[in-house]
């Protein structure tokens, strides 16, 4: 009888030398391990269909699906200035198959705001790349008749009962630069939150609320369509590609500089190589000369860090943004 395959395996196990084990595998070659990634990636979105975090992510989809073999797609979880998909993320298996649209709102200002915070900003959501930044834009409906920052102070002084302003939720970048403009102006303003960009855009669009100061890319449309006015933009220098509309601090309102900004973060536990490759891609997609002008396009500047930058970037904006939100006073359960 030939001897089976086993006891032939060890025969040759044993003419090489017999091997201590842990030698044997130490030479196990890295494609022999499971590839990754091996499935669809889910990425966590903390807003709703068509706001500020989808946009970045569908930009890159086709490349980053292309490089890696798999589609990434959107998962969102609008709620609680992002928390809610912030935590799903932190909570979910550490299998390199789910990502997270970290930003300004969530990991910036939302860790200062909320008492009760999912997810350990010193250890959790580890950061992949930061993708973008963007400045908020003041607009308010273009048929309000009103042409500029000046007269739209003017007009909430005289109707201080219409001097509603909307979010994307509480925490949210167009929260806070609210709050601030009604600070810098000595004005009284009430905050109406909702549910993501596109809800806040909506509620604009159909005069729930007299003004915005949101993310520029989902503005930008309805103003060339003349549906909406842009009156300033939140950045301390004027945009290459809106030259014609001044920043806050050109209209009168003192030290204001604000900038949102957009990455991808791991769920928490991830392995370093998944995070370093995944932030490769993304780096190298966010140098090509298409994907820049598709980024261009929606009013934002292509901004790449890898993973020890970001998560130094993300530290340094808790630190900026944390004395903003005391000063205001505002706290959410």
């Amino acid at each position: 009888m030939m001897p089976g395959p086993d006891i032939g395996r060890r025969a040759v196990l044993r003419a090489a030398g017999a091997a201590p084990a842990a030698a044997l595998l130490a030479g196990v070659p890295a494609w022999a391990q499971p590839a990754w990634p091996s499935k669809p990636i889910r990425v966590l979105s903390g807003g709703a269909p068509g706001g500020g975090s989808d946009i970045f992510v569908r930009i890159l989809e086709s490349r980053l699906r292309e490089k890696l073999g798999q589609q990434l797609w959107i998962d969102n979880k609008p709620g609680a200035g992002g928390m809610v998909a912030a935590e799903a993320a932190a909570r979910a298996a550490p299998d390199g198959h789910t990502f997270f649209v970290s930003n300004l709102a969530t990991n910036g200002i939302g860790v200062s705001l909320y008492k009760r915070v999912p997810f350990d900003p010193a250890t959790d959501l580890p950061g992949v790349a930061r993708i973008s930044t963007l400045s908020n834009v003041l607009a308010v409906r273009a048929d309000r008749g009103i042409g500029s920052v000046a007269e739209l102070i003017a007009y909430m002084r005289a109707n201080p009962d219409k001097a509603y302003f909307g979010s994307a939720g509480a925490g949210t970048s167009a929260h806070l630069s609210g709050l601030l403009f009604a600070q810098r102006t000595g004005l009284s303003v009430t905050h109406v939150p909702y549910r993501g960009t596109a809800a806040n855009l909506a509620a604009l669009l159909a005069g729930e609320v007299l003004f915005c100061l949101d993310n520029l890319p989902v503005y930008a449309q309805h103003a060339r369509q003349g549906t909406l006015k842009l009156l300033a933009v939140s950045v301390a220098r004027r945009l290459p590609d809106l030259p014609e509309v001044p920043t806050l601090q050109e209209a009168g309102v003192r030290d204001f500089d604000v900038s949102s900004w957009y990455g991808l973060s791991a769920a928490t536990g991830t392995s370093r190589p998944i995070i370093e490759r995944m932030s490769a891609e993304i780096v190298a997609a966010l140098g090509d000369p298409e994907i820049i002008k598709r980024v261009r396009d929606v009013g934002a500047e292509p901004a790449p860090l890898g993973p020890e930058a970001y998560d130094a970037f993300i530290r340094a904006e808790v630190a900026k943004w944390q004395p903003v939100v005391r000063a205001s006073g505002a706290v959410v359960e």
